[in-house]
């Protein structure tokens, strides 16, 4: 009966007006976050090792430099000068060996062995769990990170002129190699282990720890210069990484720097939608709310007699509370029915190039939902309840 009595006024234009509003703002925000959350692995998870912004540096080889003997190497002052610069966040070093290696492998009833070589990184560049990139001296078995093209070349081209078997990831990652190192007098075997493979690093890895202690031992520790630096930036699209490259004669791969640009470009476009989606919604939530004070203010006598009859004033606003509950729940729950047959139709025309879409899961967004509804339901509650109390 009090519901019948205060829904007079009622403006139905006014409350659909805000559940499109609102349904446009929540799907907005819903999608932008699921829509990140498909297309991000494809820009990290074939690198999942390393998974900041950064850059692989080198000198440009020329044949004037070649014929004079210069080494392209970076200088101490080099490396200061590139830390000191506003678009650099870290620096590090690839360290190379300073001994001979090669790795031999018993499979397929054939010894397979090729002279092969090693560098390493500061451990802060890798993001390997840390059990797994951890050596210690002694230690039986070194982790290894390799190109995958090496894969490649072994399953489309070795692997298939000698008619054996090809190899999958997992299944690389259970073999053991033979090291055998050579250096400073000394000749040791040791075992390796394939923990990770690098679409963008074009050499082998090992930990810093193991490098250290193998050039001090094999390679007589002597001192050396880089070659080649890992670079991490806050802004890969940065103009001024391009312009400093060109001044000091740098240079990287392309598809080093892309792989960064489209990643910040991915977050910033993600970010403008969700920001946009934000802002509907807020407008949504302000013609709410001034349809609930317009009705309010229209039902001022009706209420007031309600509270001289000994109603309290919670269960005078509860029929406008549970009403604007409601709406919001059915934005939530629709929001999240047109986000799932949305996001089938763009991973059915993108499944060409994104692959393991159907492992991302939606508890992301549907739990951003869920706070986003909590939180706007809160706010009218209080909100509803201050006003009656302000009229009254």
């Amino acid at each position: 009966m009090l519901w019948k009595l205060l829904r007079q006024h009622i403006s139905v234009a006014q409350l659909a007006g805000f559940f499109i509003a609102n349904l446009c703002g929540m799907v907005i925000v819903m999608l932008g976050i699921q829509f990140y959350n498909d297309v991000s692995p494809v820009f990290t998870q074939e690198d999942s090792f390393i998974k900041k912004d950064y850059i692989v540096v080198t000198k440009k080889v020329s044949t004037l430099g070649s014929i004079a003997g210069k080494s392209g190497t970076f200088s101490d002052y080099e490396v200061d000068d590139l830390k000191s610069q506003p678009f650099t966040v870290e620096v590090g070093a690839f360290q190379p060996s300073q001994f001979k290696v090669s790795a031999g492998i018993s499979f397929g009833g054939m010894d397979i062995s090729t002279a092969m070589f090693l560098e390493s990184v500061p451990d802060g560049f890798v993001d390997v769990k840390a059990d797994a990139w951890r050596y210690t001296d002694g230690q039986s078995e070194i982790p290894i990170i390799i190109p995958r093209n090496y894969l490649n070349l072994y399953n489309f081209g070795f692997a298939r002129s000698r008619n054996l078997p090809q190899l999958s990831e997992g299944m690389v990652g259970l073999v053991s190699l033979n090291l055998y190192i050579v250096g400073n007098g000394k000749r040791d075997m040791k075992k390796g282990r394939i923990v990770g493979f690098s679409n963008r690093l074009n050499t082998i890895l090992v930990p810093e720890s193991f490098m250290n202690s193998a050039n001090a031992t094999y390679g007589g520790n002597k001192e050396w210069e880089p070659s080649r630096l890992i670079i991490e930036v806050d802004n890969p699209a940065d103009e001024r990484i391009a312009r400093y490259f060109n001044d000091n004669g740098y240079e990287t791969e392309d598809s080093k720097l892309d792989a960064g640009k489209m990643t910040w470009f991915l977050k910033v476009a993600v970010g403008v939608v969700m920001a946009v989606g934000l802002v509907i919604s807020l407008l949504s939530f302000y013609i709410l709310l001034l349809s609930i004070y317009l009705l309010l203010q229209k039902n001022t006598d009706k209420l007031e007699n309600l509270i001289l009859i000994g109603y309290s004033t919670s269960r005078v606003a509860m029929p406008y509370q549970i009403l604007t509950v409601a709406i919001n729940l059915m934005v939530l729950v629709l929001s999240v029915i047109i986000m799932v047959i949305v996001r089938g139709i763009y991973t059915d025309a993108l499944s060409d190039i994104i692959t393991g879409t159907d492992d991302v899961s939606i508890a992301m967004s549907c739990v951003f939902g869920v706070i986003l509804f909590i939180l706007v339901s809160v706010y009218n509650i209080i909100a509803i309840r201050r006003k009656i109390g302000s009229i009254l």
